[in-house]
């Protein structure tokens, strides 16, 4: 998977605010939800908070990746967003996330998004990809991170 098939500066957001899991979620819903008008805020928010409770999305290392697969899209979307301030995410390890990466999918692309789920995953795992993400101070300067440095 190449990551600029993805994932654009326009969905790319640097240390945001967010308090809680909830809060995070939210403002992970209206950011996309502005770059993307057939994806209302309100249902994006619905997917990805049915999603977290089959099980948190939160990886471990400080990382997030919620996800879900949705009707109104016909390509894998994704948005990288860094916060301000680690929150709990209720993840593996117990570590509070500051990095969410949010996976959206067609709904009959169970494959495509099981694909993209595995290679962020690990490219994730990298603990000096995780460093290199998090000294951004801009959404150009993660997004131009992003994409050079993964694999």
């Amino acid at each position: 998977m190449q990551l600029n098939s993805i994932l654009t500066v326009e969905r790319t957001l640097c240390r945001a605010q967010a308090t809680s899991k909830q809060l995070a979620l939210e403002n992970c819903a209206q950011f996309i939800a502005e770059s993307i008008p057939s994806l209302a805020a309100a249902d994006l928010l619905q997917n990805l908070l049915a999603r977290e409770r089959l099980g948190s999305t939160g990886l471990g290392y400080g990382i997030a990746i919620p996800h879900c697969r949705l009707k109104n899209i016909d390509s894998v979307i994704g948005a990288l967003i860094t916060l301000e301030t680690a929150i709990d995410f209720d993840a593996v390890d117990g570590a509070p996330v500051d990095i969410l990466f949010v996976l959206l999918a067609p709904e009959r692309a169970l494959q495509e998004h099981l694909n993209a789920l595995a290679a962020l995953a690990t490219q994730f795992n990298v603990s000096e990809y995780r460093q290199q993400l998090r000294a951004a101070t801009t959404a150009e300067q993660l997004f131009t991170t992003a994409i050079k440095s993964f694999n």
